[in-house]
């Protein structure tokens, strides 16, 4: 170890429109490069129950389609099928579909930028149908 091991903590604000996938790689990546970390780890953290990350293809948007659609299969909005339905009908779905992904991503860092494959992208995956506010938060630490 030569410059000792530094952290960082920043927070990150993600604007949705309604469900989907939000790519917010660039955005991670233009603070991790302000951070002048060479070798370290990222995580990456989502602060709501009815949102979540994930890495996932960046390439073709139709994979963001049929995940979309996927989701929307597995975990149907019917508020016959649950008891918490006073948020509204999209509201129980949306905690499933966040306990079925990921609240927490850790990637690492080499040569001073995260260690995605080629075609690997990190989004926030908003699960409620109305416009939200998502506080994403990242947190380095490297050398």
């Amino acid at each position: 170890m030569t410059g000792g091991l530094r952290q960082f903590s920043h927070r990150l604000q993600v604007g949705t429109h309604g469900k989907g996938l939000y790519e917010i790689t660039d955005e991670i990546a233009g603070w991790l490069s302000r951070c002048a970390v060479r070798q370290g780890l990222l995580t990456v953290f989502v602060q709501h129950t009815s949102a979540s990350l994930t890495i996932q293809e960046n390439g073709d948007p139709d994979v963001v389609h049929d995940l979309n659609a996927f989701f929307n299969r597995l975990v149907p909005e019917d508020n016959r099928l649950y008891r918490h339905t006073v948020e509204g009908a999209d509201d129980m779905p949306a905690h499933i579909r966040a306990a079925l992904t990921l609240a927490q991503l850790a990637v690492p860092v080499e040569q001073g930028r995260m260690a995605l494959g080629t075609w690997q992208g990190i989004y926030l995956f908003e699960h409620r149908a109305a416009a939200h506010r998502r506080s994403v938060v990242l947190h380095l630490i490297g050398e």
